[in-house]
C-alpha cells in the first residue's frame, strides 16, 4: 500500500509517515497542495491523507482538483477541532472519510485498510463484469510442465513483463494467473482481457478509459482496465491482434508508466504489471511489419512457452480427472469417472484445440453419460464421430473418406457468409456467431479476397 500524506505541519507529516511505515505501508509526504499535485501527477497512490486547512491550496481545493482532473484516488481528510462542518463538505466533494486531530492511530490505520480494501474489491468486481476471469490451475507432471512451473517460480517475484506463447487452448491465461498469485502483487487485482475479442473501435476505451463527451455515447467518465488493475496485474491475451495505433500507445505506457483516457488531456500514472500472451509467431509478424519491433522487445523481457497437449499426452488422465470434478460441479449432475476404454479413445487423439478442446469434449460426455461412468460412446464430437458431409460448395475438397476437411469447411462458411452479406465483414461475422476481429484474422489466414 502506498499512501500520500499532505500536511503543512512537519511534525504531523513525520509522525504519520513513521506510523504508516510501522504498519508495513509505503508513504510519501507533501507540505502543500501544490507539491501534492506534482506527486499525484507522476506516481500512483492507493490512498491520500489531506490536511483540510493549508496555506495556498487547501485540502478541500485539492479534493476538488482531483475530481475535476479525473484522478481516482481515495482520500481521508484530516481536520482540526471545530472543522467538522468543513470536513463533511469535503466528503460531499468525494473524500471517503475524515479523522480529527489529535487522531487515534489505531482508528486511522483501520480506516485506511478498510477504504483501500473496498476500493480493490470494487475494481475487481468492475473488471470481472468487463472481462473473462477464471481461476484454474496449471495441471500436469510432464517435464515440460514442470519446467513451466519452475519458470513461474523464478519469474513471479519480479516486476518484469512476461510474454506467454503457445497454441490456442494450451492454458496461457492459467500461467498468467499463477505468475500473479505467486507474486508480491497477489493481494491486488488480476485483470485479464482478450485483445482479439474486443472490436477495434472499443479497445482503446476499454484499456485506457474515456472522459465524458469523448464520443457520442460517452455520457460519463469511465475508468479503463489499466486503472482497474491498480498495483496488480493486467494480462493482455492475444496481444498479436492489437491494432497498430494501440501498439504505439501500449509502448508509451510501458516506457512512461502513464495512460491518457480517450478524450482526456491529462496523463494518469499506472502501476500494474503487464503480462501478455499470443498464439501467433510475433517474430514473424515483426518481420512482416504487422507488429512493432520496439513493443515486441518491451513485452518479451521474460518468456514462457507452453507445449501443446499432443506433446504431453501422459497428462491427459490427470487433466481429465480434474476437469470432470470441475464440470460435474458446474453442471450440477453428480460426480463422473471415465472408463479405461473412453480414456484410451482420448489418448489416441491429437487435440489440435489442446486443453480447451479436451474440456469441451468432456463437458459433452458429462451431459450425455448415464450414471457415474463415462463410456466410449459418450465421447462425441468432431474427432470421434463423423457426420455426413454437407453439400460442398464451389468444389471444396473432401478428405479421403468423403468428409469435408475442417479448414476448407471453415473457409467455405466464411466465403458464403461474406457473399450473402455483400462483403460486409461485420454482418458476416454476426451471422457466423464470431467477432469482427476473428473474421478479419480468418480472411487473412485463408487469403480470402
Amino acid at each position: 500500500m502506498k499512501i500520500l500524506v499532505v500536511d503543512d505541519e512537519k511534525n504531523i507529516r513525520g509522525s504519520l509517515k513513521r506510523l504508516l511505515e510501522l504498519e508495513g505501508m509505503s508513504a510519501e509526504t507533501a507540505s502543500s497542495g501544490e507539491e501534492a499535485q506534482g506527486l499525484i501527477e507522476n506516481q500512483r497512490f492507493d490512498l491520500a491523507l489531506f490536511d483540510l486547512k493549508m496555506p495556498g491550496i487547501s485540502g478541500q481545493e485539492l479534493m476538488e482538483w482531483l475530481r475535476r482532473e479525473g484522478f481516482i484516488l481515495p482520500v481521508i481528510m484530516i481536520s482540526a477541532h471545530g472543522e467538522i462542518k468543513d470536513a463533511v463538505t469535503a466528503m460531499q466533494s468525494g473524500a471517503r472519510d475524515f479523522v480529527e486531530k489529535p487522531f487515534d492511530s489505531a482508528l486511522l490505520i483501520e480506516k485506511i485498510r478498510k477504504i483501500i480494501g473496498e476500493a480493490k474489491t470494487k475494481n475487481e468486481a468492475e473488471a470481472e463484469t468487463r472481462t473473462h476471469i477464471e481461476k484454474p490451475r496449471l495441471t500436469g507432471e510432464h517435464p515440460a510442465i514442470k519446467n513451466v512451473r519452475e519458470r513461474i517460480r523464478k519469474i513471479a517475484p519480479t516486476d518484469s513483463t512476461v510474454l506467454v506463447t503457445g497454441e490456442s487452448g494450451t492454458g496461457k491465461e492459467v500461467v498468467a494467473r499463477e505468475i500473479h498469485d505467486a507474486s508480491p502483487r497477489a493481494g491486488e487485482p488480476f485483470v485479464a482481457v482478450n485483445v482479439g475479442a474486443i472490436p477495434e473501435n472499443l479497445l482503446e476505451s476499454e484499456l485506457f478509459g474515456h472522459e465524458k463527451g469523448a464520443f457520442t455515447s460517452a455520457d460519463a467518465r469511465r475508468v479503463g482496465l489499466f486503472e482497474l488493475a491498480g498495483s496488480g496485474t493486467l494480462f493482455l491475451d492475444e496481444i498479436g491482434e492489437m491494432p497498430s495505433l494501440l501498439q504505439v500507445k501500449l509502448l508509451r505506457v510501458l516506457q512512461e508508466r502513464k495512460i491518457r483516457r480517450l478524450g482526456g488531456n491529462r496523463d494518469i500514472p499506472v502501476n500494474a504489471r503487464i503480462l501478455s500472451a499470443t498464439n501467433r509467431d510475433l517474430e514473424k509478424r515483426v518481420a512482416e511489419g504487422l507488429f512493432r519491433e520496439d513493443l515486441f522487445y518491451r513485452l518479451n523481457v521474460l518468456r514462457i512457452v507452453l507445449p501443446p497437449l499432443r506433446e504431453r499426452k501422459e497428462d491427459i488422465p490427470l487433466l481429465a480427472e480434474n476437469l470432470l470434478v470441475k464440470l460435474s460441479s458446474r453442471l450440477n449432475c453428480g460426480s463422473r469417472k471415465i472408463s479405461p476404454e473412453a480414456l484410451k479413445k482420448l489418448m489416441d487423439y491429437e487435440f489440435p484445440g489442446n486443453v480447451r478442446e479436451l474440456e469441451n469434449i468432456l463437458e459433452r460426455a458429462v451431459i450425455y453419460s448415464q450414471g457415474g461412468l463415462i463410456r466410449p460412446e459418450d465421447i462425441e464430437g468432431r474427432p470421434f464421430a463423423r457426420t455426413p458431409a454437407p453439400p460442398r460448395e464451389e468444389g471444396l475438397p473432401a478428405s479421403e473418406d468423403g468428409g469435408l476437411l475442417l479448414r476448407d469447411a471453415e473457409r467455405g462458411l466464411i466465403e458464403k457468409a461474406l457473399r450473402e452479406h455483400g462483403g460486409n465483414r461485420t454482418h458476416a461475422a454476426a451471422a457466423l456467431g464470431i467477432s469482427r476481429r476473428t473474421i478479419i484474422y480468418k480472411i487473412r489466414e485463408y487469403g480470402i479476397e
